[in-house]
């Protein structure tokens, strides 16, 4: 390796190590923050390492309100979510990528528009149509719209990796006397694996860190999921940055592990995922 190479790698590696502190530093002045007293928050100039590490800045933010309630909300909507997304994207993805029927690109078409809406165009709406229902402070408004697509994004990426599919496996699998069921289920499903980790990662942290929907659906505290505690939280403890950085960082952490342990299969997943058709 020549002299002007190994520059240029370390370059690369500098802009690369650069990079990765100016994003990882928020996050550790968020738990910085959560672990000292309230006067070494504001001592000028700022201190970067804690002299006294305060482990009850979490118990005092988390005993404060019912935060194990609203991370079992949170938990029972971003599971189920997770569940519905998969299952019905997966399903409309199929249909639209092997499945030949009369205007079925056209439809898809039409289909994508709806990724130029954005949710607060259709808000009031979706709240009319469940207040009619008599289904708005549940978590049916917040679960139900999984079921039952599983969003036009989900959809257009799963139908792109099922498209790279070779046909050939289906007309095997119709020789073999399967239906369109058993070929979606047990052969288009397990070699889509992948795509399907992307698909539900990003609905989790879609859904967990969602803080709009539960706010126009939401009315009881009993159902807050954990954004909306966390602003409740933050209504009462918002001079006290300790207390609100500690729960916020409770509250960050599921996601912040989650992408960690995933990253390797969100990165294979997406690369995966190709643009045909």
């Amino acid at each position: 390796m020549t002299n002007r190479s190994s520059f240029k790698l370390l370059l690369v590696y500098g802009i690369l190590v650069i990079g990765s502190i100016i994003c990882l530093f928020p996050f550790y002045w968020m738990v910085r923050t959560a672990i000292v007293d309230m006067g070494e928050i504001f001592k000028s100039p700022p201190v970067f390492l804690p002299t006294t590490i305060y482990w009850d800045n979490f118990k005092t933010a988390l005993s404060s309100h019912p935060f194990h309630r609203y991370f079992l909300n949170s938990t029972i909507v971003t599971g189920l979510s997770i569940i519905g997304v998969l299952l019905s994207s997966s399903l409309c993805a199929y249909s639209f990528s092997r499945i030949n029927w009369v205007g079925r690109d056209r439809v898809f078409g039409v289909i994508l528009t709806g990724l130029m809406l954005p949710f607060f165009v259709v808000m009031i709406p979706h709240f009319i149509g469940w207040k009619l229902l008599n289904l708005t402070d549940s978590f049916v408004p917040l679960i139900a719209p999984a079921w039952f697509g599983g969003g036009v994004f989900n959809i257009f990426l799963l139908r792109q990796f099922f498209m790279s599919i070779p046909k050939e496996m289906d007309e095997a699998a119709k020789i073999d006397g399967a239906n369109h069921f058993q070929t979606y289920w047990k052969i288009i499903l397990p070699i889509g694996k992948q795509s399907m980790i992307v698909v539900g990662l990003l609905t989790f942290l879609a859904s967990w860190n969602d803080y709009l929907g539960p706010l126009v659906f939401i009315t009881s505290e009993k159902n807050y999921t954990l954004m909306l505690g966390l602003t409740l939280f933050q209504g009462t403890y918002s001079a006290q940055w300790n207390y609100m950085m500690a729960a916020t960082s409770v509250v960050v952490l599921p996601s912040l592990v989650l992408f960690l342990l995933a990253q390797k299969h969100l990165v294979e997943g997406i690369a995966m995922t190709g643009v045909k058709g």
